[in-house]
């Protein structure tokens, strides 16, 4: 059975790299074979469903459809249930329903009983509400309530009723610090919540008064927010699916919600669990029918998140995109993300009609961000590269900043001085993140980084700050640069140091 296999993956790998027409050729063939031969070539029908699917024209989608639903009524029973997983790639209709339905009712195995009900989860309406397991109505019901009532998380909604709310702002290890001041100097304007809680890669926050998410979505320097519930050492299905359907969750997920609840489940850290989602997901959805398991597009991903005190649920809203960085429309290869972007802007301080420059602008989200934050009188990006040029004036034009014409120049940062026309001393900041040779090889990073330091040495005028992340253990030879801060990060796998200068 292993050799088996092994010939079906390989079968369905060659098939996979064929075109339509080409494997229009395969399905007469297959229809002209014998039984024993069809078998051998089941594989056949797992790539007709990926390939049309995602290269087939509606008429050839259509064909492809029609041939696998004919194969629903095949003597073979591995042959039915291959066509039954195919369907739902080209996107079944209530033909395909019927027919699949049709083999629920009359097969006599457990095992294309199960097969036709992951389908009909897939491709069902009503009609398969009323006859799939009971394991499988919470998918077609997710679907249905996708399908006819989209749903989305409510920024401005208000909830007066805080009581036992934690929530948790995370962010990269090395960035609380920043996280932290940026909320309290936030909350000082409207006393909102209070910071009880910092540890790597997390700032938690108790509400103290009726508030939004919108009041949250003001802070820029988190990456994702989640209400956490308890934490808890029992690591049981029927536990963690009692905590999504406590009356603190349901509290937060109906305050926040407009439309069906439907959620993802996402075991931080530890990669695939899919029994285990499906266990508890099926407990969730037997407290409470109105918690739906469905990730596609769900408003709320529940993630849970290992620590020392216990295992954290935490119900963290899917907003897409995210609304603080609405002028993101497009980024380059290895581009900062924008919750770095802002803390490296705060970590720079207060300017005051300030001359602004990012010698590796890439997207420009550094600039953006300070530019945000007020304070800048111009601003001036370069970069090598064309492209990232065009999309960093996008970027730019899509914040809708006022009185700000940026100057985004393409040229080698080493020469921005002659070919910006400006004197020596003439810049109030530096602020980037340069290429680290990780998804843009560098030839000599070590020497780049020690150009930018001799670069910025010239630029700043006295008083003047450098603030970049430094992937290398290096100090700099030019005594005119003072460090003034230094914190290891995480840029995703690999540390790098945010190190602030002073000219």
């Amino acid at each position: 059975m292993a050799a088996k296999g092994k010939q079906d993956k390989e079968l369905y790998r060659e098939l996979r790299q064929r075109s339509c027409d080409q494997l229009r050729a395969e399905m007469t063939k297959f229809d002209a074979t014998n039984p024993n031969a069809r078998l051998e070539h089941v594989s056949l029908l797992r790539a007709v469903g990926v390939v049309f699917s995602e290269t087939g024209t509606p008429e050839e989608i259509e064909i492809a459809r029609v041939w696998l639903r004919s194969l629903l009524q095949d003597r073979e029973e591995k042959i039915r249930r291959y066509a039954m997983t195919a369907l739902p790639k080209l996107g079944a209709n209530p033909a395909d329903e019927k027919k699949v339905l049709e083999v629920l009712r009359t097969t006599a195995s457990d095992r294309e009983k199960k097969s036709a009900a992951k389908t009909l989860e897939k491709i069902g309406g009503a009609e398969s509400l009323r006859e799939v397991p009971s394991g499988s109505q919470q998918k077609i019901k997710a679907t249905l309530a996708r399908l006819e009532t989209p749903s989305s998380i409510r920024l401005d909604a208000v909830l007066a009723n805080f009581a036992g709310f934690r929530i948790h702002l995370r962010g990269r290890f090395g960035l609380e610090q920043i996280v932290r001041e940026e909320c309290e100097e936030r909350f000082k304007a409207h006393r909102k919540f209070q910071v009880i809680e910092v540890r790597p890669g997390l700032v938690a926050l108790n509400p103290v008064a009726p508030f939004s998410l919108s009041d949250l979505y003001e802070l820029r320097c988190f990456g994702t927010l989640g209400f956490a519930l308890k934490a808890t050492r029992d690591k049981s299905r029927g536990t963690l699916a009692a905590m999504i359907t406590s009356p603190v969750s349901k509290r937060i997920l109906n305050g926040f919600t407009q439309g069906p609840i439907r959620y993802r489940l996402d075991f931080v850290s530890k990669g695939h669990q899919r029994a285990v989602v499906r266990e508890i997901a099926n407990r969730v959805y037997a407290i409470e029918p109105k918690i739906l398991n469905s990730p596609q597009a769900a408003p709320w991903t529940i993630a849970i998140h290992q620590s020392a005190a216990g295992d954290y649920v935490e119900l963290c809203p899917r907003i897409v995109p995210d609304p603080r960085y609405y002028y993101r429309q497009k980024d380059v290869p290895a581009a900062s993300h924008p919750p770095l972007a802002a803390c490296m802007s705060r970590l720079a301080g207060p300017l005051a009609n300030d001359v602004v420059w990012d010698p590796f602008c890439g997207s420009g989200l550094e600039l953006i961000e300070r530019a945000l934050l007020g304070g800048v009188r111009a601003i001036y990006g370069t970069d090598r590269d064309q492209d990232a040029i065009e999309i960093a004036k996008k970027n730019f034009a899509a914040a809708a900043l006022p009185n700000l014409e940026p100057q985004f120049i393409v040229t080698d940062f080493r020469e921005f001085l002659t070919v910006a026309k400006l004197p020596p001393g003439s810049v109030s900041l530096i602020i980037t993140n340069p290429p680290m040779g990780k998804r843009v090889p560098i030839p000599n990073l070590r020497e780049l980084i020690d150009d930018l330091f001799r670069v910025a040495a010239v630029a700043l005028k006295p008083g003047g700050r450098l603030v970049f992340a430094n992937p290398l253990r290096m100090e700099t030879s030019e005594r005119a640069l003072k460090l003034k801060s230094r914190q290891t990060i995480d840029l995703g796998g690999f540390d790098c140091r945010l190190e602030k200068y002073v000219r």
